[in-house]
């Protein structure tokens, strides 16, 4: 599917015309950061796709907090039109808006299709592995997101709710990207490509990589997790929730 992609800087409330092209800016993370041979945080495209098919045929996207590939403040008025584009979407940015419904309420008005919003179920993040390593991490995570219910609410409308599976090799940053590749979390770089390892301190990492390693060495890690490894993808708290009018 080929696009005219508007993008709204959420924070400044403008929109510009990219031009056409496929979903592959900023699906999940603003940027790669590489270490040595690896890089963290680049969007992957089995993602992109999947955000893609629930947005239709639709040829004219706002794509609320794309701007500069930062997610900010969402201005809640959009300056466009009742009904202006095709379908809106916003990737991985509802829990930096200072006002959530509002925000989804204007990207209900602007659309007459589809709106399409990637986001984490804050009940489900505390069910991923990590936890037993570094519970503050996945808690400073849950807390940063608004309830699902409540975006299903300001959407209004027929919504379903999917959680997006992710790939065993995913190259993007966030935590349940790494869910069959643990040692790969041992690496700060992968752990600085996922925003909530900023809000723990350095006690909190160090008691993560200490256990972790400690665990990989044993085997008590792959005892209880090792089915992870050859699992090709994984359904977490990463959720796309899509409403049509």
């Amino acid at each position: 599917m080929t696009t005219l992609t508007h993008e709204a800087d959420a924070g400044a409330g403008t929109g510009t015309d990219a031009g056409a092209g496929d979903f592959d800016h900023g699906v999940i993370g603003s940027g790669a950061i590489v270490s040595g041979p690896l890089s963290y945080g680049r969007p992957d495209e089995r993602v992109a796709r999947f955000i893609a098919g629930a947005l239709g045929e639709a040829r004219s996207v706002l794509n609320v907090g794309a701007g500069t590939g930062s997610y900010e403040d969402v201005a809640g008025d959009l300056p466009f039109a009742d009904d202006a584009f095709d379908a809106a979407l916003t990737l991985l940015g509802v829990h930096r808006w200072s006002d959530v419904t509002a925000g989804l309420r204007e990207m209900r008005r602007v659309a007459r299709g589809p709106v399409a919003v990637l986001t984490r179920d804050p009940v489900m993040v505390r069910d991923f592995w990590l936890y037993d390593y570094s519970p503050e991490v996945l808690e400073t995570e849950a807390r940063r997101y608004p309830p699902v219910d409540e975006v299903v609410a300001a959407l209004g409308g027929t919504c379903a709710v999917d959680a997006v599976p992710i790939p065993l090799d995913c190259t993007d940053g966030f935590d349940e990207a790494y869910y069959g590749r643990p040692e790969l979390l041992l690496d700060p770089a992968a752990r600085q490509a996922c925003p909530a390892w900023s809000f723990v301190d350095d006690g909190a990492r160090e008691r993560f990589d200490r256990g972790l390693r400690h665990d990989l060495a044993s085997g008590a890690r792959d005892e209880r997790f090792g089915h992870l490894r050859t699992q090709p993808a994984y359904r977490g708290s990463l959720v796309l929730v899509r409403a049509v009018p």
